[in-house]
């Protein structure tokens, strides 16, 4: 059984930085970070896989957050940085067997939500 432990978050200023951790125990291939705002969908975020490190980004945090793993610790982190007030949302860890992918929906193990609130 593969279970997946959140945290980090909170409310920041705009421009701040963050770090989101998520701990897994239990055998899987990748792992993704999902964000869902309030009245909207629950949208891929970034994402790696485990063993080759090869990671995936959305294209509106490009550049502003970095997505590692640490393959001891068995803990993936998102390292978000110049935050804005649209990256406000409840923020999700997934994982799955095998690569990455976009679709939440393709990741049977999700952790609890953190949130992360940016203020202008």
């Amino acid at each position: 059984q593969v279970q997946l432990v959140v945290s980090g978050g909170g409310l920041v200023q705009t421009g701040a930085s963050l770090r989101l951790s998520c701990a897994a125990s239990g055998r899987i291939g990748s792992m993704g970070w999902f964000r869902q705002a309030l009245g909207k969908a629950r949208e891929f975020v970034a994402a790696i896989t485990l063993s080759s490190g090869n990671t995936a980004y959305t294209d509106s945090v490009k550049g502003r957050f970095t997505i590692s793993r640490d393959n001891a610790k068995n803990t993936m982190y998102l390292q978000m940085t110049t935050l804005k007030p649209e990256d406000s949302a409840v923020y999700y860890c997934a994982a799955r067997p095998g690569y990455w992918m976009t679709s939440p929906g393709l990741y049977p193990y999700w952790g609890q939500g953190t949130q992360v609130t940016v203020s202008s």
